[in-house]
Protein backbone atom coordinates (compact mmCIF):
# COMPACT_ATOMS: atom_id res chain seq x y z
CA UNK A 1 0.00 0.00 0.00
CA UNK A 2 1.27 3.47 -0.75
CA UNK A 3 1.05 5.82 2.20
CA UNK A 4 3.66 8.54 2.23
CA UNK A 5 4.54 10.15 5.52
CA UNK A 6 6.90 12.93 6.53
CA UNK A 7 9.83 13.02 5.94
CA UNK A 8 9.20 10.85 2.85
CA UNK A 9 7.28 13.57 1.07
CA UNK A 10 6.61 17.23 1.68
CA UNK A 11 3.26 18.94 1.26
CA UNK A 12 4.69 21.04 -1.54
CA UNK A 13 5.58 17.90 -3.49
CA UNK A 14 2.01 16.64 -3.41
CA UNK A 15 0.10 19.70 -4.51
CA UNK A 16 0.42 23.34 -5.42
CA UNK A 17 -0.04 26.21 -3.00
CA UNK A 18 -3.71 26.75 -3.80
CA UNK A 19 -4.60 23.14 -3.15
CA UNK A 20 -2.43 23.15 -0.05
CA UNK A 21 -4.43 26.04 1.37
CA UNK A 22 -7.71 24.32 0.45
CA UNK A 23 -6.55 21.22 2.26
CA UNK A 24 -5.85 23.19 5.43
CA UNK A 25 -9.30 24.75 5.18
CA UNK A 26 -10.79 21.28 4.89
CA UNK A 27 -8.86 20.04 7.92
CA UNK A 28 -9.97 22.96 10.07
CA UNK A 29 -13.57 22.31 9.05
CA UNK A 30 -13.40 18.57 9.58
CA UNK A 31 -11.82 19.02 13.01
CA UNK A 32 -14.50 21.45 14.23
CA UNK A 33 -16.26 20.37 17.40
CA UNK A 34 -19.84 19.18 17.19
CA UNK A 35 -21.95 16.25 18.26
CA UNK A 36 -24.21 16.77 15.22
CA UNK A 37 -25.32 13.21 14.66
CA UNK A 38 -27.13 12.81 17.96
CA UNK A 39 -24.52 10.19 18.84
CA UNK A 40 -22.19 10.21 21.78
CA UNK A 41 -19.56 12.89 21.17
CA UNK A 42 -15.90 11.96 21.34
CA UNK A 43 -12.78 14.02 21.74
CA UNK A 44 -10.79 12.11 19.13
CA UNK A 45 -8.16 14.45 17.65
CA UNK A 46 -7.76 15.02 13.96
CA UNK A 47 -5.64 12.26 12.48
CA UNK A 48 -2.51 13.66 10.88
CA UNK A 49 -2.51 13.68 7.10
CA UNK A 50 -0.35 10.83 5.96
CA UNK A 51 -1.42 8.83 9.02
CA UNK A 52 0.15 5.44 9.77
CA UNK A 53 -3.36 3.92 9.71
CA UNK A 54 -3.10 0.78 7.62
CA UNK A 55 0.58 1.38 6.80
CA UNK A 56 2.12 -1.49 4.88
CA UNK A 57 5.46 -3.02 4.05
CA UNK A 58 4.16 -3.13 0.47
CA UNK A 59 4.67 0.61 0.04
CA UNK A 60 5.92 1.27 -3.49
CA UNK A 61 8.15 4.29 -3.48
CA UNK A 62 8.12 4.80 -7.25
CA UNK A 63 4.33 5.20 -7.38
CA UNK A 64 3.74 8.80 -8.41
CA UNK A 65 0.50 10.61 -7.77
CA UNK A 66 -1.80 10.76 -10.79
CA UNK A 67 -2.08 14.40 -11.93
CA UNK A 68 -5.09 16.26 -10.56
CA UNK A 69 -6.47 17.09 -14.00
CA UNK A 70 -6.44 13.40 -14.93
CA UNK A 71 -8.08 12.33 -11.66
CA UNK A 72 -10.86 14.87 -12.16
CA UNK A 73 -11.15 14.62 -15.95
CA UNK A 74 -11.17 10.86 -16.65
CA UNK A 75 -13.97 9.16 -14.76
CA UNK A 76 -16.52 6.38 -14.78
CA UNK A 77 -19.75 7.90 -13.49
CA UNK A 78 -22.54 6.72 -15.77
CA UNK A 79 -25.08 8.97 -14.07
CA UNK A 80 -23.45 11.74 -16.12
CA UNK A 81 -22.66 9.79 -19.28
CA UNK A 82 -20.72 6.75 -20.42
CA UNK A 83 -17.73 8.61 -21.89
CA UNK A 84 -14.70 9.11 -19.68
CA UNK A 85 -14.89 12.89 -20.03
CA UNK A 86 -18.70 13.08 -19.73
CA UNK A 87 -18.76 13.37 -15.91
CA UNK A 88 -16.38 16.34 -15.87
CA UNK A 89 -18.51 18.07 -18.53
CA UNK A 90 -21.93 17.23 -17.12
CA UNK A 91 -21.66 16.88 -13.34
CA UNK A 92 -22.04 20.61 -12.70
CA UNK A 93 -25.80 19.93 -12.55
CA UNK A 94 -25.42 18.00 -9.28
CA UNK A 95 -26.34 19.97 -6.17
CA UNK A 96 -24.41 18.64 -3.19
CA UNK A 97 -26.01 20.85 -0.53
CA UNK A 98 -28.22 20.10 1.25
CA UNK A 99 -27.22 16.42 1.38
CA UNK A 100 -27.93 13.59 3.79
CA UNK A 101 -27.29 9.87 4.11
CA UNK A 102 -30.25 7.75 5.18
CA UNK A 103 -29.36 4.75 7.36
CA UNK A 104 -31.75 1.79 7.54
CA UNK A 105 -31.87 -1.90 8.30
CA UNK A 106 -30.29 -4.04 10.98
CA UNK A 107 -28.87 -1.39 13.30
CA UNK A 108 -29.83 0.34 16.53
CA UNK A 109 -29.42 3.89 15.25
CA UNK A 110 -31.16 4.30 11.91
CA UNK A 111 -31.86 7.83 10.81
CA UNK A 112 -30.99 10.61 8.40
CA UNK A 113 -27.48 11.99 8.80
CA UNK A 114 -26.63 15.38 7.33
CA UNK A 115 -23.32 15.69 5.46
CA UNK A 116 -22.33 18.77 7.46
CA UNK A 117 -22.78 16.82 10.69
CA UNK A 118 -20.66 14.00 9.32
CA UNK A 119 -17.87 16.43 8.49
CA UNK A 120 -17.99 17.80 12.02
CA UNK A 121 -18.28 14.44 13.74
CA UNK A 122 -15.47 12.52 12.03
CA UNK A 123 -11.92 13.86 11.80
CA UNK A 124 -10.52 13.78 8.30
CA UNK A 125 -7.25 12.22 7.25
CA UNK A 126 -5.36 11.83 4.00
CA UNK A 127 -4.62 8.41 2.53
CA UNK A 128 -2.86 7.79 -0.75
CA UNK A 129 -4.56 4.79 -2.35
CA UNK A 130 -4.38 3.12 -5.73
CA UNK A 131 -7.65 2.96 -7.65
CA UNK A 132 -7.90 0.13 -10.22
CA UNK A 133 -10.52 -0.05 -12.96
CA UNK A 134 -11.59 -3.19 -14.81
CA UNK A 135 -10.69 -1.55 -18.12
CA UNK A 136 -7.03 -2.10 -17.13
CA UNK A 137 -6.22 1.44 -16.03
CA UNK A 138 -5.30 2.73 -12.61
CA UNK A 139 -4.60 5.90 -10.65
CA UNK A 140 -2.85 6.87 -7.42
CA UNK A 141 -4.97 9.41 -5.53
CA UNK A 142 -4.56 11.29 -2.24
CA UNK A 143 -8.03 10.87 -0.73
CA UNK A 144 -9.42 12.81 2.21
CA UNK A 145 -11.95 11.06 4.40
CA UNK A 146 -12.61 8.87 7.42
CA UNK A 147 -12.84 5.11 7.98
CA UNK A 148 -16.26 3.66 7.20
CA UNK A 149 -15.87 1.59 10.38
CA UNK A 150 -16.04 4.76 12.51
CA UNK A 151 -19.49 5.56 11.15
CA UNK A 152 -20.66 1.94 11.34
CA UNK A 153 -19.58 1.57 14.96
CA UNK A 154 -21.65 4.59 15.94
CA UNK A 155 -24.69 3.17 14.12
CA UNK A 156 -24.53 -0.03 16.22
CA UNK A 157 -25.36 -2.74 13.69
CA UNK A 158 -27.02 -5.79 15.19
CA UNK A 159 -25.74 -9.36 15.00
CA UNK A 160 -28.12 -9.91 12.06
CA UNK A 161 -26.23 -7.41 9.89
CA UNK A 162 -24.06 -9.41 7.47
CA UNK A 163 -23.81 -6.91 4.61
CA UNK A 164 -23.92 -3.17 3.98
CA UNK A 165 -25.82 -1.91 0.93
CA UNK A 166 -25.12 1.55 -0.53
CA UNK A 167 -27.19 3.58 -3.00
CA UNK A 168 -26.38 6.57 -5.16
CA UNK A 169 -28.74 9.50 -5.57
CA UNK A 170 -31.47 8.91 -8.13
CA UNK A 171 -32.45 12.21 -9.75
CA UNK A 172 -32.50 12.30 -13.58
CA UNK A 173 -32.85 16.08 -13.53
CA UNK A 174 -29.51 16.41 -11.78
CA UNK A 175 -27.98 13.26 -13.24
CA UNK A 176 -28.87 13.25 -16.95
CA UNK A 177 -27.24 9.86 -17.56
CA UNK A 178 -30.06 8.30 -15.54
CA UNK A 179 -32.46 9.17 -18.36
CA UNK A 180 -30.91 6.31 -20.32
CA UNK A 181 -31.40 2.66 -19.36
CA UNK A 182 -27.68 1.96 -19.14
CA UNK A 183 -28.24 0.43 -15.69
CA UNK A 184 -31.22 -0.28 -13.47
CA UNK A 185 -31.08 2.97 -11.49
CA UNK A 186 -30.29 3.91 -8.79
CA UNK A 187 -26.79 2.53 -8.61
CA UNK A 188 -26.40 -0.05 -5.82
CA UNK A 189 -23.25 -1.50 -4.30
CA UNK A 190 -22.49 -3.59 -1.25
CA UNK A 191 -19.84 -5.02 1.02
CA UNK A 192 -19.67 -7.83 3.51
CA UNK A 193 -19.53 -6.51 7.05
CA UNK A 194 -15.92 -7.56 7.55
CA UNK A 195 -14.97 -5.74 4.34
CA UNK A 196 -16.87 -2.65 5.42
CA UNK A 197 -15.19 -2.70 8.83
CA UNK A 198 -11.67 -3.14 7.45
CA UNK A 199 -9.45 -0.16 8.36
CA UNK A 200 -8.55 0.46 4.70
CA UNK A 201 -12.19 1.07 3.70
CA UNK A 202 -12.77 4.80 3.50
CA UNK A 203 -15.66 7.19 3.18
CA UNK A 204 -14.05 9.93 1.13
CA UNK A 205 -15.17 13.55 1.13
CA UNK A 206 -12.21 15.03 -0.73
CA UNK A 207 -9.12 14.49 -2.83
CA UNK A 208 -5.93 16.41 -3.51
CA UNK A 209 -6.66 18.74 -0.61
CA UNK A 210 -10.07 19.81 -1.96
CA UNK A 211 -13.61 18.75 -1.30
CA UNK A 212 -14.67 16.08 -3.80
CA UNK A 213 -15.45 17.41 -7.26
CA UNK A 214 -18.91 16.38 -8.47
CA UNK A 215 -17.50 14.09 -11.14
CA UNK A 216 -15.52 12.18 -8.51
CA UNK A 217 -18.53 11.40 -6.33
CA UNK A 218 -19.32 14.49 -4.29
CA UNK A 219 -20.15 14.97 -1.56
CA UNK A 220 -19.36 11.52 -0.14
CA UNK A 221 -18.22 8.27 -1.75
CA UNK A 222 -16.78 4.91 -0.86
CA UNK A 223 -13.15 3.94 -1.50
CA UNK A 224 -12.20 0.25 -1.22
CA UNK A 225 -8.64 0.14 -2.55
CA UNK A 226 -8.25 -3.63 -3.04
CA UNK A 227 -11.35 -3.87 -5.26
CA UNK A 228 -12.11 -2.61 -8.75
CA UNK A 229 -13.29 0.97 -8.91
CA UNK A 230 -16.95 0.18 -9.56
CA UNK A 231 -17.21 -0.98 -5.92
CA UNK A 232 -16.35 2.56 -4.81
CA UNK A 233 -19.88 3.92 -5.15
CA UNK A 234 -20.25 7.69 -5.56
CA UNK A 235 -22.68 10.34 -4.27
CA UNK A 236 -24.06 8.07 -1.54
CA UNK A 237 -27.54 8.83 -0.16
CA UNK A 238 -28.40 5.52 1.51
CA UNK A 239 -26.73 2.91 3.69
CA UNK A 240 -28.65 -0.21 4.71
CA UNK A 241 -27.55 -3.09 6.93
CA UNK A 242 -28.92 -6.36 5.57
CA UNK A 243 -28.95 -10.08 6.28
CA UNK A 244 -28.83 -10.99 2.59
CA UNK A 245 -26.21 -10.12 -0.02
CA UNK A 246 -27.27 -6.93 -1.83
CA UNK A 247 -28.27 -7.15 -5.48
CA UNK A 248 -25.53 -4.85 -6.78
CA UNK A 249 -25.90 -2.97 -10.04
CA UNK A 250 -23.13 -4.46 -12.17
CA UNK A 251 -23.62 -7.99 -10.84
CA UNK A 252 -27.23 -7.69 -12.04
CA UNK A 253 -26.43 -5.96 -15.34
CA UNK A 254 -23.62 -8.29 -16.48
CA UNK A 255 -23.21 -11.21 -14.05
CA UNK A 256 -20.80 -13.03 -16.37
CA UNK A 257 -18.43 -10.04 -16.20
CA UNK A 258 -18.88 -8.47 -12.76
CA UNK A 259 -19.33 -10.37 -9.51
CA UNK A 260 -20.29 -9.16 -6.07
CA UNK A 261 -16.77 -9.25 -4.65
CA UNK A 262 -14.86 -7.47 -7.43
CA UNK A 263 -11.47 -8.11 -5.83
CA UNK A 264 -8.54 -7.18 -8.05
CA UNK A 265 -7.29 -10.58 -9.23
CA UNK A 266 -4.91 -10.65 -12.21
CA UNK A 267 -5.51 -14.41 -12.57
CA UNK A 268 -9.18 -13.93 -13.48
CA UNK A 269 -9.67 -12.49 -16.95
CA UNK A 270 -12.55 -10.24 -17.80
CA UNK A 271 -14.40 -11.78 -20.79
CA UNK A 272 -13.34 -8.85 -22.98
CA UNK A 273 -9.79 -8.12 -21.78
CA UNK A 274 -6.99 -9.39 -19.58
CA UNK A 275 -6.57 -8.15 -16.01
CA UNK A 276 -2.93 -9.25 -15.82
CA UNK A 277 -1.48 -5.84 -16.73
CA UNK A 278 -2.58 -2.27 -16.26
CA UNK A 279 -1.66 1.22 -17.39
CA UNK A 280 -1.29 3.95 -14.81
CA UNK A 281 -2.95 7.05 -16.22
CA UNK A 282 -0.29 9.62 -17.03
CA UNK A 283 2.19 6.89 -17.99
CA UNK A 284 2.79 5.05 -21.27
CA UNK A 285 4.22 1.80 -19.95
CA UNK A 286 2.10 -1.02 -18.62
CA UNK A 287 2.79 -2.74 -15.33
CA UNK A 288 1.93 -6.06 -13.77
CA UNK A 289 -1.37 -6.05 -11.89
CA UNK A 290 -0.90 -6.91 -8.21
CA UNK A 291 -3.18 -9.31 -6.37
CA UNK A 292 -5.76 -7.36 -4.37
CA UNK A 293 -4.32 -4.26 -6.07
CA UNK A 294 -1.20 -4.56 -3.89
CA UNK A 295 -3.06 -4.85 -0.58
CA UNK A 296 -2.87 -8.64 -0.18
CA UNK A 297 -0.92 -8.37 3.06
CA UNK A 298 -3.82 -6.52 4.67
CA UNK A 299 -6.89 -8.19 3.15
CA UNK A 300 -6.11 -11.69 1.82
CA UNK A 301 -7.19 -13.25 5.12
CA UNK A 302 -10.75 -12.03 4.50
CA UNK A 303 -11.08 -14.54 1.66
CA UNK A 304 -9.30 -17.60 3.05
CA UNK A 305 -10.95 -20.79 1.83
CA UNK A 306 -12.87 -19.00 -0.93
CA UNK A 307 -12.52 -19.87 -4.60
CA UNK A 308 -11.66 -16.45 -5.99
CA UNK A 309 -12.43 -17.55 -9.54
CA UNK A 310 -15.99 -18.41 -8.54
CA UNK A 311 -16.35 -15.53 -6.11
CA UNK A 312 -15.04 -12.89 -8.52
Amino acid sequence: MLIRRPPDIRESEVTDEGLYISRRQFIRRAAAAGAGLGLAATASPLAACGSDAGASSLAVQDDELTPYDVVTGYNNFYEFGTGKDDPAQNAHTLKTRPWAVTVEGECNKPGVYDIEDLLKRYPGEERIYRLRCVEAWSMVIPWLGFPLSDFINDLEPTSRARFVEFRTLYDPEQMPGQRRAVLDWPYVEGLRMDEAMHPLTLLSVGLYGEMLPNQNGAPIRLVVPWKYGFKSIKSIVSLRFTREMPRTSWAQQAPNEYGFYANVNPEVEHPRWSQARERRLGEFRRRETLMFNGYAEQVAHLYEGMDLRTNY
